[in-house]
């Protein structure tokens, strides 16, 4: 019963702060991309890349940017790490090796921040700050302005434009992401969070040995790696370090930073498009989906398994006894329903079925809420199909907004949800199906055989393919196949599911809009929340159910 109420008290907690910020942070997010005024500091960002602030983009030349810009950044984050060893605050580590590199610079400029890596070990502060922490304010900016483009083709009628991705870029970072930082920082160091730049220190422990104790400007990069839903720890054990999140009510702060955006993004939304009572159904959309899934999973982590495991209070291998059960499932909710990745536990030591919930969420798509804009432009890709269904069952022409959903908006939407699971089984096959690689894996890559090795793999891929970077840490991820291989899925799966919404942007921002009728599909009721979220369910199970079965569920039920 203690439990429970526990369980009650930091979901309401959460809620209670979200609900708060909902309104003044979600219209300050539709002012941002709507306002025709630049900062000062913007107009001279522009004049320095120049960009004309006043010329709007199609979606292809938006596309263009948008490519280029992370081609550039990959590039970029690749040489520093090689150029380490000559680089100030290296810490006296050597250049991060080709392979590694090359995958940790996709990683993070596609917004997932997969380390198969330990951080202390092998980045100095440089390459943190220089290269990894730019990438977690420029690669969640580029996801928020992708899903404003999205969200401009609902509001612009008869046009060939959906904005210029150099502006919302800029923006985002500056006016979102760069200030709602500094605070976070400043409250994480205010609850222990170590910002420094000590070198590791080596200390005398009081059985006679040695202990190295590691420092670096940790909080601010925790502030922006939970506030982008990037994810990568700057300490190997990631949120679950002491130094990155000391006690349980820092944990609470930063599930609240994780969601913040994302559950805002849904009222900038109803704004922009201006009916707020669309943001609304957004909203209770990505809420029954989250409330739904931390509730289960946390039933399922509780539950009593034998004797030993009731005499713990739970299955709590794995997890810090400062946060408990209550606060790992709630965390790993947060961190898997958004696309961060960040862990508070180890996710390889939760029950089988508790770890398939964290696989189950990602492979929602990551919509409840998602990732910083990726959340909120992939679930109105679903919105589209859930209204294509319901034109189909009543049999009059779908239409969403105002814009009409033909057979073009309805390719480009089952494209961009095939795409993610497309990558997802392949990779995982072709990790067992090549010969060569096969043994490679089993050998190398796989230290837990059998179900659970499977879905180590398994959540690897769904991982990288959903831009997460969370893992089950019992295999061996930096090896040749799995550094080329997840570098393929992270990049593939980032950027294909963008053309296609960049394309079902401009398709739509090229309509007139459709007057309302006593005919059109009411899309702020409950009833369509429900049609939406079973929409998403009903997707994610038919899609995945087969691959679940072979890993997770098999083991759970073994």
């Amino acid at each position: 019963m203690l439990t429970f109420w526990l369980f009650i008290a930091q979901l309401l907690t959460v809620a209670l702060m979200l609900a708060i910020c909902y309104r003044p942070l979600g219209d300050h997010l539709a002012h941002t991309f709507t306002s025709r005024k630049d900062l000062r500091v913007e107009r001279g960002v522009y004049r320095l890349i120049g960009v004309d602030s006043s010329s709007e983009q199609s979606w292809q030349v938006y596309l263009r940017s948008v490519l280029a810009f992370s081609v550039v950044g990959v590039l970029i984050v690749y040489l520093v790490q090689r150029l380490q060893a000559w680089l100030p605050y290296s810490l006296g580590l050597p250049a991060v090796p080709q392979g590694l590199a090359f995958n940790t610079a996709i990683s993070f400029v596609t917004n997932t921040n997969w380390q198969s890596y330990t951080p202390e070990a092998t980045v100095g502060y440089t390459v943190q700050m220089a290269a990894l922490t730019v990438q977690n304010f420029v690669s969640a900016a580029v996801g928020l302005a992708v899903a404003i483009a999205l969200v401009r083709g609902f509001t612009v009628h008869r046009s060939g434009t959906i904005g210029n991705f150099w502006v919302d870029l800029i923006r985002g970072t500056l006016r979102i992401l760069l200030p709602i930082s500094v605070i976070f920082t400043l409250v994480l160091v205010a609850g222990g969070v170590i910002e420094n730049f000590n070198a590791i220190d080596a200390v005398h422990t009081l059985a006679g040995g040695t202990q190295n104790i590691p420092g670096g400007p940790t909080a601010s990069q925790e502030a922006i790696k939970l506030l982008g839903n990037n994810g990568g720890g700057f300490f190997n054990a990631n949120s679950a370090h002491p130094f990155e999140n000391p006690t349980a009510w820092t944990n609470v702060i930063e599930v609240f930073i994780m969601l913040l955006v994302p559950f805002s993004l849904p009222r900038a939304f109803g704004r922009m498009v201006g009916d707020d009572r669309q943001g609304y159904a957004i909203a209770a959309a990505m809420g029954v989906i989250f409330v739904a899934s931390v509730s289960l999973f946390t039933w399922i982590e509780s539950a009593s398994g034998g004797a030993a495991t009731a005499a713990a209070g739970g299955a709590m291998e794995g997890k810090e006894q400062r946060f408990g059960i209550i606060g790992t499932t709630l965390f790993g909710t947060t961190s898997t329903l958004t696309s961060t990745g960040a862990v508070d536990a180890a996710h390889d030591s939760l029950t089988p079925l508790g770890g398939m919930m964290t696989m189950i969420n990602m492979m929602t798509g990551e919509v409840a809420p998602g990732g910083i804009g990726a959340g909120l432009y992939g679930i109105l890709v679903m919105a589209i199909v859930a209204v294509f269904l319901a034109g189909l069952m009543v049999g009059r022409t779908p239409e969403y907004l105002g814009k009409k959903i033909g057979s073009r908006q309805m390719k480009l939407a089952s494209l961009y949800f095939l795409t993610t699971p497309t990558i997802v089984l392949a990779g995982t096959a072709l990790s067992f199906a090549i010969p060569g690689v096969a043994q490679s894996v089993e050998k190398t890559t796989i230290f837990n055989p059998g179900q659970h090795g499977f879905s180590e793999i398994l959540y690897a891929f769904t991982s990288a393919a959903n831009n997460n970077g969370s893992a089950f840490g019992g295999i061996s991820a930096n090896t040749p196949w799995m550094n080329a291989a997840l570098s393929a899925a992270m990049f593939l799966a980032r950027f294909i599911p963008i053309v296609f919404v960049l394309a079902l942007a401009g398709s739509l921002a090229a309509q007139e809009k459709i007057p309302v009728t006593v005919g059109t599909m009411p899309t702020h009721r409950p009833q369509f929340v429900g049609l939406l979220v079973g929409t998403i369910l009903i997707i994610t199970a038919l899609t995945y159910f087969p691959v679940l079965a072979l890993g997770p569920l098999a083991e759970g039920l073994h």
